[in-house]
């Protein structure tokens, strides 16, 4: 399986196209546009959460939510496209509305800007680097995860901090903090958990770099906006501990594999082991600033400046766990359907039976031993 998406943040839409998701799926659209709504949440938000009320609609590879076996199209329609019209329309040429010469430091903007020869205005840049993309990788991850659940494997996610806090949105004390950020015209970033339960030890390979399981992963987090971190299990940690505090030591009982502890996250050697894969990931705070930075206009010679100011989020870690949990779930079903047969649902439900028994039954329910650390 693979997917391609395209367009920009304040463009006419999102869309993208799905090759070689398995034929005779039922897809629940409403599922997927429940984790649509679940990407839009969170305390610190800004204010285009509050003109975007995303849905996804399905153009082609599906006949009565049932998949072909043949390219799918979805496509979400961004709503503030009708404030952007005269600056975004794809083919009107009656000259560009307030050109942005002024790159935000932490954003794509001067490196892109100067690659592909954008230095009359960066938003040529910043419309495609925007995190507005990440709605799109919800909508395909979220029909990842329902071929994921039919098998038995369950992705999800939670958030670990934000900013200095421990915890998510719900916590009063973390509300508070982020309306005094608010207030400063600051953000800040955070942590969240990704967690896999019920996967079939003998996923990715040990042979070659490239299908190492763990480096798949990885570079799909780190392809998420402002994701600037990524570990497995106890992470870090294990940098500190002696090998015998860090090594998941082995047991045999009733016919199975089990461990003792889970430091590895689920993953040794490139494979899955048949416990949880744990990971964690960090979010710096995004770079749009109401309280503007220091940087250079490129208009002006390079003469020093302010950032622009525009409509922007305080905290998105919230919607960051909901992006990471669903660009997982892709990655985990896709390289299941390279591994596996995979034309047909009823192939790719069969192989997945049959890889648990080759494996005799290296799964462990997540609710025993999947602690990260000690």
């Amino acid at each position: 399986m693979r997917y391609l998406t395209a367009g920009e943040s304040h463009g006419p839409q999102l869309t993208a196209i799905i090759e070689g998701f398995p034929a005779g799926f039922f897809i629940d659209f409403e599922q997927i546009n429940k984790q649509l709504a679940r990407r839009q949440q969170g305390h610190g938000r800004g204010g285009r959460m509050k003109i975007e009320t995303d849905t996804v609609r399905c153009v082609a590879g599906v006949r009565q939510t049932k998949t072909l076996g043949s390219p799918i199209c979805f496509i979400i329609e961004n709503k503030d496209y009708t404030n952007w019209e005269e600056t975004m329309h794809p083919m009107e040429r009656t000259g560009v509305a307030h050109p942005q010469t002024a790159p935000r430091p932490g954003h794509a903007d001067l490196v892109g800007a100067l690659k592909y020869h954008h230095t009359d205005d960066v938003r040529n840049v910043l419309e495609r680097a925007s995190a507005r993309e990440t709605a799109i990788h919800v909508a395909i991850g979220a029909l990842a995860a329902q071929l994921l659940a039919s098998v038995g494997i369950r992705v999800s996610s939670r958030v670990l901090s934000i900013g200095s806090y421990e915890g998510d949105e719900q916590s009063l004390d973390i509300q508070a903090y982020l309306d005094t950020v608010r207030a400063q015209g600051d953000s800040v970033g955070g942590s969240v958990e990704i967690m896999i339960e019920q996967m079939p030890a003998g996923v990715g390979s040990y042979v070659h770099y490239d299908r190492k399981l763990d480096g798949i992963l990885a570079q799909a987090m780190l392809s998420i906006n402002a994701c600037k971190a990524i570990s497995f299990g106890a992470g870090v940690q294990l940098g500190i501990w002696q090998g015998s505090q860090a090594h998941d030591e082995i047991l045999y009982e009733n016919g199975m594999y089990k461990r003792k502890t889970n430091h590895a996250g689920g993953i040794e050697g490139g494979m899955s082991n048949g416990m949880p894969i744990v990971m964690t990931a960090t979010l710096k705070p995004i770079p749009t600033l109401m309280k503007p930075l220091q940087t250079i206009d490129l208009a002006k010679h390079n003469e020093v400046t302010q950032t622009f100011r525009e409509r922007s989020d305080v905290s998105v870690v919230h919607a960051f766990s909901v992006v990471a949990e669903h660009v997982v779930a892709w990655n985990i079903a896709q390289v299941l359907c390279e591994q596996l047969r995979s034309d047909t649902i009823e192939q790719f439900q069969a192989d997945v039976q049959q890889l648990r028994k080759q494996m005799r039954g290296m799964v462990t329910d997540a609710k025993v031993n999947s602690e990260c650390t000690e």
